[in-house]
């Protein structure tokens, strides 16, 4: 008996190779010597042995109905369990403990496993077997699409080298996409029998929209077939899009418009200047098209420019923005970074600085609370729009709950004011000192004098599970706004000015522009708030979470309870860098 028998018999190998090996050997006298040593090498070897018996065993699953998984989506039933645990922790200690449990990494590492056996994801993906043709005759393949109502998601293009007419992107779950027989790249020689060589994507367009029923392409496939499988991005918009108003959009019927604070789901970023998204939650298996981060600050820079040339339009136009090839950038458009500057908010105008944060898309995650870690709430308003009025009666409300920094000051104290209280007063030396040390999370000068909270104050009402209640100024946004504080930012801001005046004199409402003289506002006082909340909503409205209209103070109020509760029970959407 030969080795490769007996070693067989001794249950080294799978049976199906032994008996290639014995097969082999009795094909020894017929065949080539060097090729069976190569193939008894091969068979023998200890790595093609050990994936045949790890093969066998997982095939074994779809044999054996006693270990046949009952559900192949357990992660994602995971995360619905996880979002209907989190408002009841608080409430509950068991649900606490299962919703800490469910958060553990060796516990999802364990679900996704399963899920990839379940999906039969553990199966090789072969590449398709090329087509055996001429050399001078080239692969022609037929598609057939019923056409309705929905678009059939795909755009095409004429290629600049070629001038022939080519698939540029496939939508995904469109008829194309969910057809897997149109792939970007295939050229396009036929549509309903209609010869399109020399005709314009314009002209291909038509011959489609006036075609009914099934409409038949005839394509020549590409050299690569291009992933098609969807990205996991998240980002929340900051600005407004409709694609029926944007003459530049590859196609308006495959456009997808949204507004400032939308969720989209980024399912292909291939395209430098058009990604393909839909909105977070929307049951349509179809993307559409909305412009890229890179192409949308080019807009902006773009709007910006001739904003400061009194209206007067440059030369180039979006046109040139769409066409522009990466790395080449237009030259009649900025494409220079923003510049930065160390400032200090004590001036009443920064626009040199603020303006030149160009908002469009950031990425984010789902945030899920965690029992007793609480996210501090930061209140920003326009001066005397009552922020620090909800602050109080918040803290006032559950004063073993939430809970407020004193601020540090370098101006004098008061009649009346008592210190730790109000303020905790110090010298100027003292505290230029402690902010050179890094002891601020966030600092400013007003009318000579500093003021700031101290980052220890902070992280001291966090660590006693209390939540942190702040009111900075707006600017400090830019300090605050960071994955070590996670903060729940609301815009506190004011009504229209008849509700304004009316409210505010019906409450004697006494000014804070004034510190001489207590008063009720003045009419240019109220014009200065609005004025003022408009200029923070435009500058930093995007980091906002959600905001508070303080026309009536007590609706305000319960609306800022209802914020709170929900920033510490629920599941929030929040910088993608803060999760990770």
């Amino acid at each position: 008996m030969t080795a490769a028998v007996m070693a067989a018999s001794d249950g080294s190998y799978d049976p199906v190779i032994s008996k290639l090996i014995t097969s082999l050997k009795e094909a020894d006298s017929l065949s080539d010597e060097q090729d069976l040593g190569f193939l008894q090498n091969l068979l023998q070897s200890k790595e093609l042995n050990a994936l045949v018996n790890v093969h066998s065993k997982v095939a074994k699953i779809n044999k054996d109905d006693r270990i046949a998984p009952l559900l192949s989506a357990s992660m994602q039933v995971l995360l619905e369990v996880l979002e209907l645990l989190a408002p009841r922790c608080h409430i509950s200690p068991l649900c606490k403990e299962v919703f800490h449990l469910l958060q553990t990494p060796h516990l999802q590492s364990l679900l996704f496993a399963h899920d990839a056996i379940a999906q039969k994801d553990f199966y090789p993906h072969l590449p398709e077997i090329p087509v055996e043709v001429d050399e001078d005759e080239e692969t022609i393949k037929i598609v057939q699409l019923v056409k309705s109502n929905e678009p059939l998601g795909a755009t095409i293009k004429t290629d600049e080298e070629t001038g022939k007419i080519i698939i540029a992107r496939i939508m995904h779950g469109g008829a194309a996409d969910r057809s897997g027989l149109i792939h970007v790249g295939d050229e396009v020689i036929e549509v309903n029998n209609i010869n399109v060589e020399g005709k314009t994507p314009s002209d291909v367009l038509s011959i489609l929209q006036n075609s009914e029923g099934t409409i038949t392409f005839k394509l020549v496939p590409s050299d690569g077939k291009l992933d098609q499988r969807e990205s996991k991005v998240r980002v929340k918009a900051y600005f407004d899009y409709e694609p029926e108003n944007d003459p530049y959009i590859p196609c308006k019927e495959a456009g997808l418009g949204f507004g400032p604070g939308d969720i989209l789901h980024i399912v292909s970023q291939d395209d430098s200047y058009w990604w393909q998204a839909r909105k977070e939650g929307e049951k349509t298996t179809r993307a559409g098209l909305i412009p890229s981060r890179a192409l949308q600050e080019r807009r902006i820079l773009h709007d910006r420019t001739q904003k400061e040339t009194n209206g007067e339009a440059k030369k180039g136009s979006c046109a040139s923005i769409c066409s522009t090839p990466p790395g080449s950038p237009n030259p009649n458009i900025p494409c220079r970074g923003p510049k930065t500057k160390k400032i200090m908010y004590d001036t009443a105008e920064n626009d040199d600085f603020d303006r030149e944060m160009i908002a469009t898309y950031e990425e984010v995650a789902k945030l899920y609370p965690r029992p007793g870690v609480y996210r501090p709430i930061v209140l920003i308003g326009a001066p005397g729009v009552g922020r620090n009025e909800l602050k109080r009666r918040l803290v006032a409300r559950d004063p073993e709950r939430y809970k407020s920094c004193v601020p540090y000051t370098t101006r004098p104290m008061r009649p009346g004011e008592v210190a730790g209280r109000e303020y905790l007063f110090v010298s100027r030396e003292k505290m230029e000192s402690d902010i050179a040390n890094g002891k601020f999370i966030e600092y400013g000068e007003y009318k000579g004098h500093l003021y700031g909270t101290s980052a220890e104050s902070v992280k001291t009402i966090v660590n006693a599970s209390c939540v942190c209640v702040l009111s900075p100024h707006y600017q400090a946004l830019k300090s605050l706004r960071t994955a070590q504080l996670k903060p729940y930012i609301v815009h506190i801001r004011p009504p229209p000015f008849d509700q304004l005046k009316q409210t505010r004199t019906k409450a004697r409402a006494r000014s804070t522009f004034d510190e001489t003289n207590s008063r009720g506002f003045t009419d240019e006082e109220f014009n200065e708030m609005i004025k003022s909340d408009e200029r923070i909503n435009f500058l930093y409205g995007h980091f906002c979470d959600d905001e508070i209209v303080n026309g009536d103070l007590t609706e305000a109020f319960e609306k800022l309870v209802h914020l709170a509760n929900k920033s510490e029970t629920e599941p929030l959407w929040a910088p993608a860098s803060w999760v990770q």
